[in-house]
């Protein structure tokens, strides 16, 4: 089955943007290989907030299959993605139980958070940045909580200090690994 990755940015205080929805506190990382991780995905999720902060940028993925959540847009003003109005639990089931590489979330935190109520996350991979923003979108908005997560994986990066994590979801059924 395909897995819905939470692959995101983050401040080390655990924010994905600053309190102006920006992200240019991001440090370059020359190790770092992009194109990698973009072939890892087919599919890309986005919310509406992050679609459009993230419009400049999408040609990134014209080879993947976008869907941007939002009750506010219309298809017809935004005919290179598919606008999902609602049941993005639905959807998302169906995404995973067809066929295809992993399901990227690129974001933003409020998708996160309905589709980690909704049991459909599998991993958060949080590529943490060594800047402290103070503020800002959250990774996870206020949730009920917690949800336990299993290290996979890490990897630091000497040049810019960022370190990306690996953590596998681990959902009522399997918490007791």
């Amino acid at each position: 089955m395909r897995r819905v990755r939470y692959q995101v940015a983050m401040s080390l205080d655990g924010f994905i943007a600053d309190s102006h929805d920006g992200y240019a506190w991001l440090p370059e990382e020359p190790e770092f290989d992009f194109q990698a991780l973009y072939e890892q995905f087919d599919t890309v999720l986005l919310g509406r907030r992050t679609f459009e902060i993230a419009a400049a940028h999408l040609d990134n993925f014209h080879d993947k299959q976008l869907f941007v959540f939002s009750r506010s847009l219309t298809q017809a003003d935004h005919p290179g993605v598919t606008v999902v109005p609602d049941d993005a639990a639905g959807l998302v089931r169906e995404l995973k139980a067809g066929e295809g590489r992993d399901i990227w979330l690129y974001g933003g935190g409020e998708l996160f958070r309905s589709l980690l109520l909704a049991g459909l996350v599998d991993t958060v991979e949080p590529a943490v940045m060594p800047v402290l923003l103070g503020g800002g979108l959250r990774l996870l908005p206020e949730a009920p909580g917690p949800w336990r997560l299993t290290l996979e994986r890490s990897q630091p990066y000497s040049t810019s200090g960022m370190v990306l994590l690996e953590y596998r979801v681990r959902y009522e059924t399997d918490q007791s690994e």
